[in-house]
């Protein structure tokens, strides 16, 4: 028997059910707009409520004919540029223009920029509810939360620095080579999952501060941000040579808040089968 490769049928009908939803969402978009919600003359007979086809068209500057193929779920190809109009005018509020995108298959250019939700109250508490070390990371990776075991792990930090940075720490804080076990190799890796993580908010004025300044106090930083190596941002083994407890090793997991996309939340599970007097 042969082997079995990726079946190019079940992509295309994936593609072709998105596509589908696509126009299905737009429509029900475009019927719940009224005509004096854009300064559009109501008519006195539209045989379908809120907007018509063409005039969306219109207000988004693309052809009637290309906004209708989208809405049949035709084969077409819709720019990050369209789906922006498309979310001005039909007046979609933050969860409906990510789910928009996330059907179009594209980014959306404004990244959640201005419109970033307030922390939730009691999100320190959340994270002193976790046993095992954990905190949560904003898009720059400055620590807005933390717990005691985290705070005990890292002998100290972030509470000894007055605005927390893990990278700041990593590159900048001599306690960070002391403590991570493989500090080139790990530190190497932080720098790709950075980019990676950080990548549609590189433009920012936060971030690029923080990399300008990583970059002239750290030659290591300065060295791995110039290679453009990018990786994705994963669990895995972590291995730690504490100054009083010696060798401990967990597994990381990393969950994004929903209610805050450009925020992690981090977790660092004892791992079983660590060796109890040190790190291999």
């Amino acid at each position: 028997m042969g082997t079995t490769g990726p079946n190019p049928g079940s992509a295309e009908s994936a593609s072709q059910t998105r596509r589908q939803a696509l126009g299905r969402f737009l429509r029900n978009a475009r019927e719940r707009i009224q005509p004096v919600d854009l300064g559009l003359a109501p008519g006195v007979r539209r045989r379908t409520p809120g907007l018509r086809r063409e005039e969306v068209a219109q207000l988004c500057d693309i052809s009637t004919t290309w906004y209708t193929w989208i809405e049949q779920g035709r084969d077409v190809t819709v720019s990050p540029t369209v789906c922006a109009r498309l979310a001005t005018v039909l007046k979609l509020a933050r969860a409906e223009r990510h789910y928009l995108f996330e059907l179009a298959d594209c980014a959306d250019p404004e990244h959640w920029q201005g419109d970033i939700q307030p922390l939730p109250q009691g999100l320190s508490a959340c994270v002193d509810s976790i046993s095992a070390p954990a905190y949560i990371l904003d898009r720059s990776w400055n620590v807005l939360a933390r717990n005691d075991a985290l705070l005990e792990l890292f002998d100290g930090w972030p509470d000894r620095s007055e605005q927390p940075n893990l990278l700041r720490y990593i590159f900048l804080d001599s306690a960070a080579r002391d403590l991570v076990v493989d500090w080139e190799q790990r530190a190497s890796r932080v720098v790709a999952e950075f980019r990676a993580d950080v990548g549609a908010h590189a433009d920012e004025a936060d971030v690029q501060a923080l990399i300008q300044e990583l970059g002239q106090q750290s030659q290591v930083f300065a060295f791995w941000w110039g290679r453009q190596t990018v990786v994705e941002r994963e669990g895995g083994l972590r291995d730690f040579r504490h100054p009083k407890k010696g060798g401990r090793r967990f597994q990381q997991f990393t969950f994004r808040l929903a209610i805050r996309p450009d925020c992690k939340l981090v977790m660092l599970l004892n791992d079983q089968a660590s060796p109890s007097d040190g790190v291999a």
